[in-house]
């Protein structure tokens, strides 16, 4: 009977053990849970902001974020930096090049009146369009005397300016053979190249300035009538944009 509850003594003294393990446990796993919800509670308010935002234009305009002290900027992508460079730097060449085409416009203002030069400005650049009969006599491509000084004129506003140009020389579909033009061709390369020439002879640096004959294939107008014709016989001069039109990039 003595060794009976000796046993039943030892035996709840063992009981009472095993209860202190598990209690040691359910405060261990409660200090861990208690960790976890406070990292997680711990918000990156930048992201949060940005995020928010995004959310915000999409669902009418309203942020979603609560209003804060001091203004959180996003890091933007770099995509969206490059193209956001890339439109400013076309904004500010499209603003040079309407400056040059309206002192070009003034400096060609009687010819322009008369319907004999047109300056138009698109995506490409500017471009000076001549009629052939303002420049050289029928079939010939010697620049007259006051072509000459209208040219010089044109060459001083180009002379400091650092795009690059093209001399397009253009005819009508008549054919033409000479002792000196073989052909439409030939023609219009020289005449292009009389108008290079002379820029360079106004200090127009020759590295710049490009010669182009297109002959007939390019008509501004229908072949049918003498007034479109003498539209066909022109030379262009085309300042070349130094940084093109970028297309839009979608921003990630």
């Amino acid at each position: 009977m003595a060794r009976k509850r000796y046993d039943d003594a030892s035996g709840a003294q063992e009981n009472h053990e095993r209860w202190l393990i598990s209690y040691a446990d359910f405060i261990t796993l409660l200090f861990a849970f208690f960790v976890v919800m406070y990292a997680i509670s711990i918000v990156n308010e930048g992201k949060y902001a940005v995020l928010s935002e995004a959310l915000g234009d999409a669902f009418g305009g309203r942020s979603l974020a609560p209003q804060a002290a001091t203004t959180v900027e996003p890091v933007l992508p770099l995509s969206h930096i490059v193209n956001r460079k890339r439109l400013e730097a076309a904004k500010r060449e499209r603003e040079r090049m309407q400056v040059l085409a309206k002192d070009l416009s003034a400096t060609l203002l009687p010819l322009v009146k008369s319907g004999q030069v047109r300056v138009t400005q698109n995506a490409r650049g500017i471009s000076i369009e001549i009629n052939a009969s303002a420049l050289f006599d029928q079939g010939e491509a010697e620049l007259q005397r006051d072509a000459r000084e209208l040219l010089g004129e044109v060459a001083g506003l180009l002379r400091n300016d650092p795009h690059r140009i093209e001399v397009e020389g253009h005819t009508d579909q008549l054919p033409i053979a000479t002792a000196r033009y073989a052909s439409n061709w030939e023609l219009s390369a020289v005449r292009a190249a009389s108008v290079v020439r002379l820029f360079i002879e106004a200090g127009v640096l020759d590295a710049r300035l490009s010669a182009i004959g297109y002959g007939s294939t390019r008509p501004v107008a229908p072949n049918d009538t003498p007034v479109n014709q003498a539209r066909n016989r022109r030379v262009a001069v085309m300042i070349l944009a130094s940084t093109p039109e970028p297309l839009p990039v979608a921003v990630q």
